[in-house]
């Protein structure tokens, strides 16, 4: 009679331990497949900076000087 019960234990232990793993790997599959298909491939590109824009940055970071940037822009403007 403990004999067999014992054997029952051990298998309803890994019978329990698989369907866990099985219902997480469900779970996952679901998760992974919500975030393929919400993907848009037509989502708009963010807008494109100027070189003018670029330019005014580069000039507020103080990476370039006054008369530096007064003759990139007006470059930039002609």
């Amino acid at each position: 009679m403990w004999g067999e019960m014992m054997g029952y234990g051990w298998g309803m232990g890994f019978g329990m331990i698989s369907m866990v793993l099985f219902w997480i790997l469900v779970i996952l599959g679901i998760v992974v497949l919500v975030k393929w298909i919400g993907a848009s491939p037509s989502s708009p590109a963010p807008p494109s900076r100027t070189a003018l824009e670029i330019l005014q940055e580069r000039y507020a970071r103080g990476e370039i000087g006054k008369e530096e940037y007064d003759q990139k822009k007006r470059d930039l403007l002609l």
